[in-house]
This record gives C-alpha cells, sequence and structure tokens, in this order.
C-alpha cells in the first residue's frame, strides 16, 4: 500500500513539470508569462486533494481537522511559488530571457500558456483524464499527423524521461520522510530498490499522462505552432527553460514529499500512543 500510494504522489508530482526593456526581475517575468503562478495554485489544489486520498489509505483513522490544516501548510502557495523562482533563477543562470519573453508574451504564446492551464485544471477531473487517456490511446501506432507533432515536441523536450526523474526523486523523498519521521525501518539501498522498482510502471503511465494533456491542451492551435514552439525549444534559451523549469518544479515537489512522508510518520506514531 505504501509503495502504490508513494508512486501516485511521485507521478502527481512530477508531471508536467516544464509546464507552463530593463527587467526588475527578467527570470520572474518569464514566469509569470508561462503562468508559472497559476501552474502552482493547481498544484496546490491537486495537492489538497492528494492529501485526502493519502489520509485513507496510510493515515491510522483517516483524514483529520488536524490533518487537513497539516497538508494545507504543506502545499503552501507562496512557498512553493518562491521556491521555483528562486532554483529557476539560478538554473538559468545568464542565459537570454528575451526570445523567450517575445514567444511566450506574444498572442500565440499567450494562447498556448491559456490553454495549458484549461487543460491541467481540467484533468483534475478523473472523468476528463480517462477521456484525454482514451484519447491518446486511440491514436497511438496510427499515423496520425497530430500525434508526430506531439511526439516531435515531446522528444525534443524529453518530456518523459525527465518526469520519469522527477517522480522517483520525489517517491525517494516520501519514502526518506517516512524513515526520518520513524514509521519506517529502511536502508537507503531499501528505499532505492523499492522505488526502482516501480520505474517501468511510472514510465508507462508518466508517458500516457505526457501525451494525452498535450493532445488534449494544444488540440485548438492552428497548424505549425507546435512545429514553431518546438524549434523554440531546440534553441540554447529553450533548453536552458526546459531545465531551470524541472529543476525548479522538482525541488519543489522533493520539499513536498517528504514533508508528507514526515507527517504520515507523525500521523502514525500518535495512533500507536
Amino acid at each position: 500500500m505504501i509503495g502504490s500510494m508513494a508512486r501516485a504522489a511521485a507521478t502527481a508530482a512530477a508531471l508536467m513539470a516544464w509546464t507552463f526593456p530593463g527587467w526588475a526581475n527578467p527570470t520572474n517575468d518569464l514566469l509569470d508569462a508561462l503562468g508559472v503562478p497559476q501552474i502552482v495554485d493547481i498544484m496546490r489544489k491537486e495537492g489538497i486533494s492528494y492529501g485526502e486520498m493519502l489520509a485513507e489509505d496510510m493515515v491510522p483513522g483517516g483524514g483529520t481537522a488536524g490533518w487537513d490544516e497539516t497538508v494545507k501548510r504543506i502545499y503552501d502557495e507562496d512557498r512553493m511559488l518562491a521556491t521555483v523562482q528562486d532554483v529557476f533563477a539560478t538554473e538559468f543562470g545568464d542565459a537570454d530571457t528575451e526570445p523567450l519573453l517575445a514567444f511566450f508574451s506574444s498572442e500565440t504564446g499567450q494562447q498556448i500558456v491559456s490553454l495549458e492551464l484549461s487543460a491541467r485544471n481540467a484533468m483534475r477531473d478523473e472523468e476528463i483524464e480517462d477521456a484525454a487517456r482514451a484519447a491518446f490511446r486511440d491514436l497511438e501506432g496510427t499515423n496520425s499527423q497530430p500525434l508526430a507533432v506531439i511526439e516531435e515536441f515531446v522528444e525534443t523536450n524529453d518530456l518523459v524521461e525527465a518526469n520519469l526523474v522527477g517522480a522517483l526523486n520525489a517517491n525517494y523523498m516520501f519514502y526518506l520522510g517516512l524513515v526520518d519521521g520513524g514509521a519506517l525501518r529502511m536502508s537507503e539501498s531499501d528505499i532505492l530498490t523499492e522505488v526502482w522498482s516501480s520505474e517501468e510502471e511510472t514510465r508507462q503511465d508518466t508517458r500516457e499522462w505526457v501525451f494525452s494533456f498535450l493532445l488534449m491542451a494544444y488540440r485548438p492551435l492552428e497548424d505549425g505552432v507546435v512545429e514553431d514552439y518546438t524549434e523554440l525549444s531546440r534553441t540554447e534559451p529553450g533548453r536552458a527553460l526546459n531545465r531551470a523549469l524541472f529543476a525548479g518544479f522538482n525541488k519543489m515537489y522533493d520539499d513536498i514529499s517528504y514533508a508528507l512522508g514526515m507527517a504520515v510518520a507523525r500521523e502514525m506514531q500518535v495512533q500507536e500512543l
């Protein structure tokens, strides 16, 4: 049970982390153009809902008012956004923000951001997510041109592998929180073995989610827009953006996963007393 819940938390945590003349803070301006504050708000809502499921499956006696408050403190929106901003700025370094700001501040760029936010929010509904996954499975293995365009975008940005690494790292941090909180007795080797045992399952789930999400989000775009976005992703600023976004969101979810593990461990110990 612990393994399955940790894998679910890690997968949800890491998925779609990328997605998204004198500036006082050009990296924060870029994150604003990408809709990152709104993405963090959606992730907070996802996290609070996940906390309710976690209580049902792992917290003795289920959720309580105290547990709900703990989850809300862990998913603190200001802290989550600050973590992404700080790590993003460090990882992005001195890469050029101008071509990225020009693209994402344009009408087309803002349409992309709006569609991503709408799709991410919509897929919080289980029925909509299931329908999006089914639509992808129907296209998989066919000569669908929209699917081919999305596949090129996914490969260019290494979205499946990067999300997989983030998911496994978050999974590790969840177990570490359980161990440091006294709920489990596992060595680092034991944790790594457990985490890597879910690699293939997590990879398949991640791939399906990524493709389902992007097919749903980008369907309204005019022909050629995703191809232009892919070309931007191939540039040095585009690669820096992708790298820094993953670093920022992965750090945010590593912190959250560890805190959730510690919180679950405390609840288990309280029930044992």
